[in-house]
């Protein structure tokens, strides 16, 4: 986008940039998104930035209307192979936080110096700068919504120190943290937000931008649901999705509620908070959240025999998964084996929660106790790093590991690789489709499903 076709996206307020990239004010000091409901500011005191964390680097305060820390994030790093796509993906699910600069660019395959060089030459800011912005944003929402002590805030958002904590709160938002909580109380009380506790879970919005098909992820959830790990309840349309989730530090339980006000609600259950940032990531490429709807639409539904088929579904999505380790195996042995698998062993949870009982048993377990055919090897090959699928994987490297193993055919790699790896642009072999689908063929996938023309 041009600096005038920007601007003009910021004038109009046009919700379908947010999260594609922030505009900063110089005379206000402050960066919002280009919805933001204030003033439009001049044009000459206008800068625009691809990501928040650049516009913090900057000095740029987040504006306290329109939150835009909030947003969906940008659909180019979903779409995006290369290595700043990569890096994106891998920092928005805390591995710099976890593992350092330095465990990002082993992942990557580059050097540390050469991840930098790259990612400030396109996004404008950083590694270390990404997560910091991403620390200040979980942080905030672990003030905003739950009791906990900010102490305890600080190290669950990935700080170092309360020190570190209290200065990147005060830089983003131009308050104290425990100003942050004050404004986040309803007038006249204390008010409820203020009580709740991590036994309470802790309530999300996860965002997204332009229309949502919701309808058809609840549906593929349920028909999809291992017994143990996943469940649905309530009617279409007032669906609720809840799961088990296997993260760094520990396990979690969520809720995901069907309805789409351009948000889904959700609640988030963890043994350890330092886990929150990595599961509403894994949560947002599940329901493929921060997709870009208004792109997809436009080019599928220029296609004669789409058209009819977006217009009846706009915003359909293309669903990932929550642990790409686990919808491997899943794809792999299918919906009733993958139930046994579970039930023999998976990780028991120390409390079920109603038909909740167990975490999908990780690939390492599986490869012990079932090393032979084609789940151990599978297994095995993902237990010791053979077989990449996280956030950061290369595709094209992953499917050829994929397609290496025995007893995995094309169909099913390519369900891994469009599900696991979160590839928008994915046929199945022997499907026929054209070039002008690129690079949505995911979703032209998902539209001819819907109707019946494919399995």
């Amino acid at each position: 986008m041009d600096v005038e076709t920007r601007y003009e996206a910021v004038r109009s307020r046009d919700a379908r940039f947010d999260g594609e990239f922030f505009f900063a004010v110089e005379t206000t000091g402050i960066y919002c998104r280009p919805s933001c409901p204030a003033v439009t500011p001049k044009r000459q005191n206008v800068r625009y930035y691809t990501t928040a964390a650049a516009a913090q680097s900057s000095g740029f305060r987040a504006c306290r209307r329109c939150r835009p820390d909030a947003v969906p994030g940008s659909a180019e790093w979903n779409v995006r192979a290369d290595v700043v796509g990569r890096a994106m993906r891998l920092i928005g699910d805390g591995v710099v936080d976890r593992e350092g600069v330095g465990g990002l660019a082993v992942r990557l395959g580059y050097s540390a110096r050469q991840v930098q060089r790259q990612l400030t030459a396109e996004v404008g800011a950083g590694p270390v700068a990404l997560a910091r912005a991403q620390r200040a944003h979980t942080a905030r929402v672990l003030l905003q919504t739950t009791g906990l002590p900010i102490t305890e805030i600080a190290f669950a958002a990935g700080f170092a120190s309360v020190r570190q904590f209290n200065d990147t709160i005060r830089a983003v938002y131009a308050s104290t943290p425990s100003e942050l909580r004050r404004a986040a109380a309803p007038r006249g009380g204390t008010g409820a937000r203020r009580t709740l506790t991590p036994t309470a879970g802790i309530p999300l919005r996860l965002a997204h931008r332009g229309p949502y098909q919701s309808t058809a992820v609840f549906d593929l959830l349920a028909h999809e649901a291992v017994l143990g790990v996943e469940e649905l309840d309530g009617t279409p349309g007032r669906r609720t999705y809840r799961r088990t989730l296997r993260l760094p530090y520990g396990t979690g339980i969520v809720a995901v509620d069907e309805r789409s006000r351009g948000w889904l609600d959700a609640r988030l259950h963890l043994t350890d908070l330092r886990d929150l940032t990595t599961a509403v990531q894994r949560l947002r490429r599940l329901f493929d959240l921060d997709a870009d709807p208004y792109a997809v639409d436009e080019r599928l539904g220029a296609d004669p025999r789409l058209a009819p088929l977006v217009a009846a579904r706009p915003g359909l999505r293309s669903p990932g998964a929550a642990d790409p380790d686990e919808l491997a195996v899943r794809a792999l042995v299918g919906r009733a084996e993958a139930e046994r698998l579970v039930r023999r062993y998976g990780k028991a949870l120390d409390a079920p929660s109603g038909t909740l009982t167990h975490v999908f048993p990780e690939p390492a377990v599986l490869a012990e106790a079932e090393p032979d055919g084609p789940l151990g090897a599978l297994t095995t090959a993902l237990a010791d790093g053979t077989l990449r699928l996280d956030a950061g994987a290369e595709r094209d490297e992953a499917q050829e590991a994929l397609l290496a193993l025995p007893g995995l055919d094309g169909r099913t790699a390519a369900e891994i690789r469009t599900r696991a790896l979160g590839d928008p642009d994915v046929v199945p072999p022997g499907v026929d489709v054209p070039d002008t689908w690129r690079p949505w063929r995911s979703y032209a996938v998902q539209h001819l499903r819907a109707v019946g023309e494919l399995e």
